[in-house]
């Protein structure tokens, strides 16, 4: 009896501690909150385009600077699971494990839209 192969997803949805960004809107009030919030969305968002740049490159220690950063931002709005991605990426880049690096890569990327989506959508109107 041949055996199926296991089918792996690639669907993970992100994971957002909702109570931590709503923590941070009242801590700051609505209108710095929403600049705070929308400039970090916007670093992710570069951080992003970063990682491929140096991932192309070939450059770990940019590679593990920029994820380093980009989990800081993302623990700070609650984004949990692109959080712990980018501390995984750290990680691979440090032992300059070329194959799981880039799979974390390409996980890193998937959540990066999904994680920046949930937040947006989670402020709403008014934060």
């Amino acid at each position: 009896m041949a055996e199926r192969p296991i089918a792996l997803t690639r669907e993970e949805p992100a994971r957002l501690n909702h109570e931590r960004l709503r923590r941070l809107f009242a801590e700051l009030g609505p209108e710095a909150g929403e600049v705070v919030v929308t400039r970090a969305l916007e670093e992710l968002a570069l951080r992003l385009a970063r990682l491929g740049e140096a991932q192309a490159a070939g450059d770990h220690d940019a590679l593990h600077k920029t994820a380093r950063g980009m989990a800081a931002i993302a623990d700070q709005l609650g984004m949990e699971t692109l959080a712990r991605a980018a501390r995984d990426a750290c990680a691979c880049a440090a032992a300059g494990d070329a194959v799981a690096l880039a799979a974390v890569l390409a996980r890193l990327d998937r959540l990066g839209e999904r994680s920046l989506f949930a937040v947006w959508d989670d402020r709403g109107p008014t934060g």
